[in-house]
């Protein structure tokens, strides 16, 4: 099975730590060049150091706010002329919690400017380069929430569904031309994000953080917390040569807790 990603480039966003960084770090010890994007410059160089790096590596970090359109544009821009990206992980930190109907118009075009928007703008960025390689890989980081909406997370729900939907008709559109987009949806995993979710469902339950962590992994069957590094083993697979014939599909990375097929 090919998995060897060596001489391909990847652009992973959301790279600077959690799930963004550890895809990056996978991406490149299978071979390829890594460019991480994030809006914090301190930490990409941080991140930045952490790659393996081979002979005809090239690993590079260019910096943009995703609350900011007009930054993201001009830094994707900046790097397509440079270079031809063959794999696109498009990821962000999630919206607030909370319930739909605290929610103000700005949470929702805030999430909406970040999820949606920025994956357009890039994707639109990358892909006439992925046609002139012949090789396309986009992959979205989005959320079980797509399959199955989760309590408190009114927000996120409705925007990670219209990732997907976006991701399924980009699929239908790119397909004739051997590019594939995916979607991972990772489920509970041991990130700053899950630690954020457990704090504030506590206090809104009135409940410990332990007791609120006890109540989660009830519903887990594999027992436990996932790690950063096995939802980046899927985004891996989704980007090789080996998943050529793979597209427009959502894949749960979360030990069984979705319970819909």
């Amino acid at each position: 099975m090919d998995i060897s990603l060596k001489g391909k480039t990847a652009l992973i966003c959301g790279s600077s730590d959690g799930i963004g960084l550890s895809t990056a770090q996978v991406l490149a010890r299978l071979g390829a060049s890594c460019i991480l994007f994030a809006r914090n410059e301190v930490k990409l160089k941080t991140a930045l150091t952490s790659l393996q790096i081979e002979p005809g590596q090239q690993h590079r970090y260019a910096v943009a706010d995703f609350n900011k359109l007009e930054e993201v544009e001009i830094a994707v821009d900046r790097l397509t002329e440079e270079v031809n990206i063959h794999i696109l992980v498009n990821n962000s930190g999630g919206p607030p919690p909370g319930p739909l109907l605290k929610a103000s118009s700005m949470n929702f075009r805030d999430a909406f400017n970040r999820h949606v928007l920025c994956n357009q703008l890039i994707t639109q960025a990358v892909v006439p380069g992925m046609k002139r390689t012949e090789y396309g890989r986009i992959i979205n980081i989005i959320s079980t929430s797509v399959k199955a909406p989760l309590a408190n997370l009114g927000v996120s729900n409705t925007i990670r569904a219209a990732v997907a939907s976006w991701a399924k008709t980009l699929s239908n559109e790119l397909g004739m031309f051997n590019i594939t987009v995916n979607n991972v949806l990772p489920g509970a995993t041991r990130t700053a994000r899950l630690s954020s979710l457990i704090k504030e469902s506590a206090k809104v339950e009135q409940k410990t953080a332990l007791e609120v962590e006890e109540e989660m992994l009830k519903n887990i069957p594999m027992k436990r917390f996932g790690v950063a590094e096995e939802v980046a083993h899927a985004i891996a697979f989704l980007a090789s040569p080996a998943a050529s014939y793979i597209t427009g599909i959502n894949i749960p990375v979360d030990g069984g807790r979705t319970p819909s097929l």
